[in-house]
């Protein structure tokens, strides 16, 4: 277990890279499973890096994955890398710097996933959770390609509604998924926004989120938007 200022921000089984014990990195990996079976070159880029454990569950169970993990903390990306039996390049390039200034050097339509997985304490950084931000991340997948972004929210959910809001002002379909009290709005926890310009709730995919070992629930296309209704989409501050 990682923990960075006594948060836990990731875990890796040492001996089973495909095993992943936080709840939302397992519906991340049961959404990926649906959309992308089988891909052989999958291109993956991860806006946050910490300790790389979807990275490298992704780099065991796809072949000839090639993936960024872009890290703001210069030191834990090294230590990572010292501690850890993380791919290494080309597999797996670590970057440091700002994950939204580090998106916009990826060329566009290049990219079969970016997951969004950054936090500055317990809060995802405002400039990564914008429509242009979002706009950007689109701009980088290819037409198939899926974006998604973890965050955690406490009743009554503002957070998450205006998040969905503004995935849904770029994406053609968004759905939502996490424990079910979560989306319930019955406790604090964690939610993960899948989106993509092609449908994302594949067959088998509401039947692998309820076989986790924490089930999970999803919130569908049209329940999202229902979800979302009157939240106002978040936008960058007025240039000065």
């Amino acid at each position: 277990m990682l923990l960075l200022d006594g948060v836990e921000s990731s875990h890796l089984d040492l001996d089973d890279p495909v095993h992943l014990v936080f709840e939302y990195m397992q519906q991340m990996q049961a959404v990926l499973r649906a959309t992308h079976p089988g891909a052989e070159r999958l291109r993956a880029l991860h806006l946050g890096g910490a300790g790389c454990a979807l990275a490298r569950a992704i780099d065991a169970e796809w072949i000839d994955a090639r993936q960024i993990a872009v890290e703001i903390d210069a030191m834990l990306a090294a230590l990572v890398r010292e501690w850890f039996d993380l791919p290494r390049s080309p597999r797996l390039r670590i970057r440091v710097g700002d994950a939204r200034t580090e998106l916009l050097t990826i060329a566009e339509d290049s990219l079969d996933v970016v997951v969004r997985d950054a936090f500055s304490g317990r809060s995802v950084p405002d400039h990564l959770r914008t429509r242009e931000f979002t706009t950007e991340v689109a701009a980088r997948l290819r037409p198939d390609g899926l974006y998604l972004a973890n965050l955690a929210d406490s009743p009554p959910l503002r957070t998450a509604r205006r998040e969905a809001a503004t995935v849904q002002s770029v994406f053609a379909h968004v759905v939502a998924i996490g424990e079910p009290a979560v989306l319930k709005g019955r406790r604090y926890g964690n939610i993960v926004l899948a989106a993509s310009q092609q449908p994302v709730h594949r067959a088998g995919l509401t039947r692998a989120l309820r076989s986790l070992p924490v089930p999970a629930g999803i919130v569908g296309e049209a329940e999202v938007v229902d979800f979302a209704a009157g939240a106002t989409p978040l936008a960058d501050p007025p240039a000065a």
